[in-house]
C-alpha cells in the first residue's frame, strides 16, 4: 500500500472512532413483524448498517461480473489454442523449408606451401 493509502485509511478510522465514541447513546432496534427490541450503540447500529449496504453493493457486483470473467476465460482458452496451432503451422513450415546455414563454406582453394 502506498503511504497515500495508508494516510487515507488512517484518517477513515479516526473519524470512524469520533463517530463511535460521539454517537454511544443507546438506541432500540426492532424488525416489524416481530414484537422484539435490541439495544445497541446509535454508532453500532450505523456502522453495521452501513457494513451490510457494503457487503451488499459488493455482492451485486460480483455478481454482475461474473459473465465478463466467464466470456474473458472463454477467450483466454480460445487464444491458447490459437497459439499452439500457430507454433505447430510454423514448425511445419520449418520442417518443410529448411533455412540455409548462415556459416561460411569451408574453401576448397589449396593453400600454397612452402
Amino acid at each position: 500500500m502506498t503511504i497515500i493509502g495508508l494516510l487515507l485509511t488512517a484518517l477513515l478510522l479516526l473519524v470512524l472512532v469520533l463517530f463511535a465514541i460521539s454517537n454511544a447513546a443507546p438506541v432500540a432496534l426492532q424488525l416489524w413483524p416481530f414484537d422484539v427490541s435490541w439495544e445497541v450503540p446509535l454508532a453500532g447500529a450505523v456502522l453495521g448498517a452501513a457494513a451490510l449496504a457494503f457487503l451488499l453493493g459488493a455482492l451485486l457486483a460480483w455478481g454482475s461480473a461474473l459473465h465478463y470473467r466467464r466470456r474473458a476465460r472463454k477467450m483466454q482458452r480460445a487464444a491458447q489454442l490459437l497459439e499452439a496451432e500457430l507454433a505447430e503451422i510454423r514448425a511445419q513450415q520449418d520442417a518443410a523449408n529448411p533455412v540455409p546455414s548462415t556459416a561460411p563454406a569451408a574453401s576448397t582453394a589449396l593453400a600454397p606451401t612452402h
